[in-house]
């Protein structure tokens, strides 16, 4: 089988037309060339004119993207750094507490403190440890520094504490060099101060005396650290002077501390009971 190829006739006209084509096409182009140029030109300044607030945008959205990102990098490191910074009061703290322990012959139990209540007159701490744990009312709490309160109310593993801020804490105490006898006790006007109350005019107060638990009263044990003498405010027309009280423990930041398992000498207890009752 023979394959027939056309014939330059037949195909002639498809030339004729592609080369008219062709040359129009470069007509075309020849002839708009200046305003291709011209276009061109156009495009590149425009698009130069748009460059820099497009990149601007650009740069912005990254900027607001890495702006947030800080932020989140930034509360991280805080909340991290107020972790460390809890962290290394607590162990000082607990360091403070062991040391306490370690000097001190009193039989103490340690606890922590699991709640506060420091908006009003009648302040109050909860501890985590009650019955259970043979703690019972009237038993003194201390930090490292020295006496915070009493317990006043025991449940199997919970008790509540009057702290030395509270209106109705009393503890008798007395004066370290001179061993003269007071009350202390807080008034409420200042939350950072102790009151100790009648001891006479008489007797010389000094700065920085220290104020320890006389012991007299058969309810804490005695020479317990309470604060130190900030001044002394004498009252006309009163044979006794108003002594102010630094104590030494701090409530608002205390964490832990030991409960004393002291328990009152009952034979004293039904002396002064008998004394009141003869008395009435």
């Amino acid at each position: 089988m023979q394959i027939r190829f056309p014939g330059i006739t037949e195909i002639k006209d498809h030339i004729i037309a592609a080369f008219l084509l062709i040359v129009a096409v470069g007509l075309i182009v020849s002839r708009h060339q200046g305003g291709l140029h011209n276009l061109r030109t156009v495009s590149v300044t425009v698009f130069s004119y748009l460059e820099e607030p497009l990149s601007n945008i650009r740069t912005y959205r990254q900027a607001l993207r890495t702006n947030t990102y800080l932020r989140q990098q930034n509360v991280l490191l805080l909340d991290e750094l107020s972790r460390l910074r809890s962290a290394r009061e607590e162990n000082e703290e607990l360091r403070q507490l062991l040391e306490f322990s370690r000097n001190s012959n009193l039989n103490l139990y340690p606890v922590q403190i699991v709640g506060k209540e420091l908006s009003q007159v009648f302040n109050s701490l909860t501890i985590d440890a009650g019955t259970e744990e043979g703690i019972t009312a009237g038993m003194p709490l201390v930090a490292a520094e020295g006496l915070a309160g009493k317990v006043v109310l025991t449940d199997g593993g919970y008790s509540q504490v009057m702290p030395i801020f509270n209106s109705l804490f009393k503890v008798s105490a007395k004066l370290q060099n001179s061993g003269a006898y007071g009350i202390v006790s807080w008034d409420s006007k200042n939350i950072h101060e102790l009151q100790l109350n009648y001891v006479p005019q008489t007797v010389e107060v000094d700065s920085g005396e220290i104020v320890i638990t006389s012991g007299y009263s058969n309810q804490f044990p005695p020479d317990i650290p309470i604060g130190e003498v900030i001044r002394t405010e004498h009252q006309p027309g009163r044979d006794i002077q108003k002594i102010i009280v630094n104590p030494f423990a701090d409530i608002y930041s205390m964490t832990a501390g030991f409960v004393v398992k002291f328990q009152p000498d009952t034979t004293i207890q039904k002396l002064n009971e008998q004394y009141q009752n003869a008395l009435e």
